[in-house]
């Protein structure tokens, strides 16, 4: 049996109930479902193993164990994304609630990446995604899952979100994704168990507040704004919902689920917007709680300077949904740095690796290819997907995978995991 803290199941079990708390509790002693959602424009020609679908996302399946993910070229190609489940439930709310032109979205707080690639595969043609992760580190993560998934249209930058508020750049659509205590992740990563504490409860709403605050002068009026965590407590989730409909001119919208999906709503007492709740052993996935909020009203009266600068990042943001390069984009940007990608593909010549060859790559070592294969710059690819580029002399290949995404694991397995095919 796991050893959660005192305070952590004296308030849980209040907020959620014996009933809901004893299956909450039983699934410690199941396994966490591992799931992965296909990239659609790459899909054409993969099928997954054994897959059974998640009902609330395309493309993605729950499989009935986990492979050594690392070791599948499919994956490092970005042909699909191992994510949690309930995470995935971002599909449903974009899918209903964002229009069919254009848009902008920020992901506020994205990395690993997975909310931002799912976005990039729900937003309409012709939309612009920034996705931003104020750590250095994790940016470069992110960046890396941004790259491989191969939407043109992503930027992805590391600053925090009071910079984003001093850019006045406005987006159609921004996620809130917030740093939190992250009780739903207790199952899936017990390290996080170790972290919880009421104080940190304290500190996260905190912090969340003053996140949705500064992301809330990003939006323009009739904006979408879509918060999340992975933790259970009001504190975070329905009390700093609340707090925003009291702070800003803001609407909760609904977002049509099944019974089927046993997603639970509001546990705050007196509050009934409409909230979407995941529960591990009675949803299928770990802990999630989202919301989405539209902003109304107009925007406030500002001086004269500041109106002409609102004005311009108005047009800078639309300039950017128009894919424009150049002066629109660097106008986009407003002093929001932007990192930069690393090469992976050529438009020249491609020569297919075999699985050894395609590990050997992904390990970041040399490649003799054949002797007709063409000199110079050439991309490698696995079952016809791009893994990245090598600079062949003839006696050898020179690997230009990047060196900080390597395959650092020293034990190769026998055999290929077959994940999708």
């Amino acid at each position: 049996m796991v050893n959660l803290p005192d305070d952590f199941v004296r308030l849980t079990r209040e907020l959620m109930g014996e009933q809901r708390f004893a299956r909450y509790m039983a699934a410690f002693d199941e396994d966490a479902p591992v799931s992965i959602r296909l990239n659609p424009r790459k899909n054409d020609t993969l099928n997954v193993k054994d897959g059974e679908p998640v009902p609330w996302c395309d493309d993605a399946y729950y499989l009935p164990k986990r492979p050594n993910f690392t070791f599948d070229p499919l994956l490092h190609a970005g042909c699909y994304y191992v994510q949690e489940a309930a995470s995935m439930f971002l599909h449903a709310v974009l899918k209903q609630h964002l229009p069919s032109h254009p848009v902008t979205m920020l992901d506020l707080c994205a990395a690993p990446g997975g909310k931002s690639t799912l976005a990039c595969s729900v937003l309409p043609t012709g939309s612009s995604l920034w996705s931003n992760e104020p750590v250095r580190q994790r940016a470069n993560i992110l960046l890396e899952n941004i790259q491989k998934w191969g939407y043109d249209q992503c930027h992805v930058s590391s600053c925090y979100p009071c910079d984003y508020r001093k850019s006045k750049l406005l987006f159609d659509v921004i996620l809130c994704d917030v740093p939190c205590s992250g009780e739903g992740m207790f199952r899936k990563d017990p390290a996080t168990i170790a972290e919880w504490s009421t104080k940190n409860v304290e500190r996260c709403w905190q912090l969340q507040r003053e996140i949705v605050g500064d992301a809330w002068q990003c939006l323009p009026p009739g904006g979408l704004l879509v918060y999340s965590t992975c933790t259970f407590n009001t504190k975070e989730n329905e009390a700093n919902i609340a707090w925003m409909l009291t702070e800003f001119d803001a609407t909760v919208l609904p977002v049509e689920t099944k019974p089927e999906w046993n997603i639970c709503g509001s546990l705050l007492s007196g509050f009934s917007q409409p909230v979407y709740r995941f529960i591990p052993g009675i949803t299928r996935g770990e802990g999630l709680f989202m919301c989405v909020l539209r902003k109304g009203g107009r925007l406030l009266p500002v001086d004269g300077e500041e109106q002409i600068t609102r004005r311009h990042a108005g047009k800078a943001a639309k300039g950017a949904r128009q894919g424009l390069d150049g002066k629109a984009a660097k106008g986009a940007r407003q002093g929001i740095a932007e990192l930069q990608p690393l090469p992976l593909h050529t438009d020249g010549p491609a020569i297919e690796l075999t699985y050894e060859q395609a590990i050997a790559f992904l390990r970041h070592e040399s490649l003799l290819l054949p002797p007709d294969a063409p000199r110079g710059l050439v991309e490698v690819c696995y079952k016809g997907h791009g893994l990245g580029m090598v600079k062949n002399i003839g006696s050898r290949a020179n690997n230009l995978y990047p060196k900080e995404w390597r395959i650092k694991a020293t034990h190769i397995p026998q055999e290929m995991p077959v994940i999708v095919s």
